[in-house]
């Protein structure tokens, strides 16, 4: 190729970069030759940085200081393209709508606990009056229905979990795509559905911790 009168040789052709097209009509080499050949004056006007899409603004942030410590006013840092403003919108509207049917999933669930919780306390009266007469204290009537709804919240959001956790790694595996599932998640969300759980249970439990022993009694 020739380029400034001097001839160099091609190794190697860039793939295209939409967030940069200018770099498509570019050539590149060393710094070296660049100085020798085209009298470049050994500062570069511009920089070209790639970072993971999801530390663009923590980039942004020490790029000045890293180009120029001395006097990084004096460096202009571009925002990022269209194109990755246009991808975090998405992102960000895609995980708004994950949340929010999550949130629905969540309420549905816990009207569900304590939808059993309440009927499972009408159906044990005769248990619970009985267990009262026997000197079970109103507490300990409450702890029971508590936990039984707490490990009903629980399992829920394991077997949840294990079932998004594979569905995941079946799509990822049909696509060819690296199946990416953060632990945190794995995690996160069984501990909600026992949050959920502890919360549908409260009524249940005090309902069943107030039933009068004689009255509970009589469907025995």
């Amino acid at each position: 190729m020739w380029i400034s009168d001097h001839w160099y040789a091609v190794i190697g052709i860039l793939r295209a970069n939409e967030l940069a097209p200018e770099i498509d009509r570019s050539a590149m080499m060393s710094w070296t030759n660049a100085v020798k050949d085209l009298k470049a004056n050994g500062t570069a006007s511009t920089v070209y940085l790639r970072t993971d899409p999801d530390k663009v603004s923590a980039v942004q942030n020490v790029a000045g200081a890293t180009a120029n410590p001395a006097a990084p006013q004096n460096v202009a840092v571009s925002r990022p393209s269209d194109l990755l403003k246009a991808r975090y919108e998405t992102v960000s509207g895609l995980n708004s709508l994950v949340v929010a049917l999550a949130s629905v999933a969540l309420l549905v669930g816990g009207v569900g606990i304590a939808n059993t919780m309440v009927v499972g306390v009408m159906e044990r009266r005769g248990e619970i009056g009985l267990r009262r007469s026997l000197g079970a204290r109103t507490g300990q009537i409450a702890t029971q229905f508590l936990i039984e709804a707490t490990v009903l919240g629980a399992a829920g959001g394991i077997i949840g979990a294990l079932l998004g956790a594979i569905g995941v790694l079946g799509y990822a595996t049909w696509e060819n795509w690296p199946p990416v599932i953060p632990p945190t998640l794995l995690a996160t969300g069984p501990a909600i559905s026992m949050a959920v759980g502890v919360l549908a249970g409260l009524y249940p439990a005090v309902r069943a911790s107030r039933l009068a022993p004689t009255e509970a009694l009589r469907s025995l």
